[in-house]
């Protein structure tokens, strides 16, 4: 089956249809109007799924799907049309530019924390780039994948874009294939396997990865707001965000006052029991909810650390004093647990951060802006928010991706159109003016080859942008001088 859909796939591509930017818009337009009809479906799958609100879906997926399918519509032709670059004096009267083209057949694999919209924005961007899709949603989340298996067809085209679902062994199948592009979005794990099999066929990938996003809060900051914004991060939908703030970074005189800050926000957000609350959600399965649990063994939580094993429930919890070296400061969380490190000053952040590896998000709370700029120059992650959480992610026009161990590439707007898109080289020109080429024909001698040598030190610094039709030799003569005159004599 896996196979006879990329075959498919493979086969509706090299058919041509995809080339035209109308059948693209019509593609785009159509998801447009899945996810905007099958609204009430999707956040019921959701609510099978986690517990996930139904306010929550729209602002956590469905918006962003909806305003990343719109941008690619409005944008399409100037992302899709031919970018003139500049020329030298070699090339002053060739065309010369770059012209994005599709990839081919890409396999994206999705992810079950927002299995909605980690499955459709790279889907978004694979058709924006004019290529074909195999879409692999997460078995994890049962109900999204299989409605999305039903939804999609009903909407593309069926060839270009099936929906394969199952579990390890399709995803395993899959990856034998030959793929042109793979994305895949989930643990740093899985990615190594992903990336291994994508190796075989020479396949590029995006790999878009977790690990433990830290949190700095400098003393000096409003701390009261600081925490309400960290613990919306945090502990919405569950703690299983991969650019959630992983663990707080603080010194020891202000943890007792961001302990107590976030105790009295959870109480906000979610009342007295948050397992009575509609806006708090469950871990994914019970897998997941033992992994959870072995990280807190050893720890009293000073707040929540609460569970019900039945409904795959743990409280948001929070915990202090934990060791740099414990485990649970080894591996992302990806649950609703909040651990505090004490460090006794921007410099012992710094240094904890750079020591480990290069995280998906960085998260600086600090009113000085020279320890901001500081902070940013001293450490790397794929993206950083300055004085809120995850913000970055909502901007199409920032690229979202890891560094390093979080992951390889990026998308979002036009990055998702130009990571999933060739960017051929092309350099057009006609068979006139041969005398031009003279100076590279053999046969060589001394002099001619100092003459090349002069005006190729010149022309690498006479950069040409604009996009000249023809020029001659006599006109080029009088721009640039006797220089132009000798390479070509």
């Amino acid at each position: 089956m896996e196979r006879q859909a990329v075959l498919r796939a493979r086969e509706a591509f090299l058919s041509g249809r995809t080339r035209t930017l109308e059948f693209r818009l019509q593609q785009l337009q159509a998801l447009l109007t899945m996810i905007t009809e099958k609204e009430a479906e999707i956040s019921t799958a959701l609510k099978q799924d986690m517990n996930r609100s139904q306010y929550d879906t729209p602002l956590l997926e469905l918006i962003s799907i909806e305003n990343e399918i719109k941008l690619a519509i409005e944008k399409l032709a100037e992302w899709a049309a031919p970018r003139p670059v500049e020329k030298n004096l070699l090339t002053i009267s060739d065309e010369v530019y770059i012209q994005p083209e599709p990839l081919g057949v890409v396999l994206i694999i999705g992810a079950w924390n927002y299995p909605w919209a980690l499955t459709l924005l790279p889907l978004v961007g694979a058709i924006a780039a004019g290529n074909a899709a195999v879409v692999k949603p997460s078995e994890l989340s049962e109900y999204s994948s299989l409605l999305l298996r039903a939804l999609l067809p009903r909407y593309l085209d069926k060839d270009l874009y099936p929906v394969v679902t199952g579990g390890a062994s399709e995803t395993q199948e899959l990856l034998r294939q030959r793929f042109d592009h793979v994305f895949y979005t989930g643990s740093s794990s899985v990615g190594r396997l992903v990336m291994e099999a994508a190796a075989r066929h020479l396949t590029p990938v995006t790999l878009e990865l977790g690990g433990k996003s830290p949190c700095y809060i400098d003393r000096n900051c409003n701390i009261r707001t600081a925490c309400r914004r960290i613990t919306w991060g945090k502990f919405v939908n569950c703690g299983q965000t991969c650019i959630a703030p992983d663990y707080i970074l603080c010194e020891p005189s202000v943890q007792g006052q961001v302990v107590d800050r976030i105790r009295r926000t959870l109480l906000e957000f979610y009342g007295a029991d948050p397992k009575c609350s509609p806006d708090y959600g469950r871990i994914i399965n019970q897998r997941h909810f033992s992994r959870i649990l072995s990280l807190m063994e050893g720890y009293t939580p000073v707040v929540g650390g609460q569970s019900d094993a039945s409904q795959c429930y743990i409280a948001p919890t929070v915990l202090k004093d934990v060791p740099p070296h414990s485990r649970l400061m080894q591996e992302e969380i990806f649950g609703p647990l909040l651990p505090i490190v004490t460090v006794s000053d921007m410099d012992d952040a710094i240094r904890f951060i750079n020591e480990r590896e290069k995280p998906l998000a960085l998260y600086i709370f600090c009113s000085d802006k020279k320890a901001v700029r500081r902070m940013m120059e001293e450490t790397t992650s794929g993206g950083v928010t300055v004085n809120d959480v995850m913000m970055h992610y909502t901007l199409s026009s920032l690229p979202f991706g890891g560094v390093g161990h979080s992951g390889i590439g990026r998308y979002h707007g036009r990055h998702s159109f130009d990571q999933l898109s060739h960017q051929r080289a092309c350099l057009v020109r006609t068979l006139g003016m041969e005398s031009v080429n003279l100076a590279r024909y053999p046969p060589q001698d001394r002099r001619r080859a100092r003459r090349a040598r002069m005006a190729l030190r010149q022309m690498s610094m006479l950069r040409i942008s604009l996009c000249f039709t023809e020029y001659s030799p006599l006109t080029l003569k009088c721009c640039y001088g006797n220089s132009f005159v000798l390479f070509f004599c």
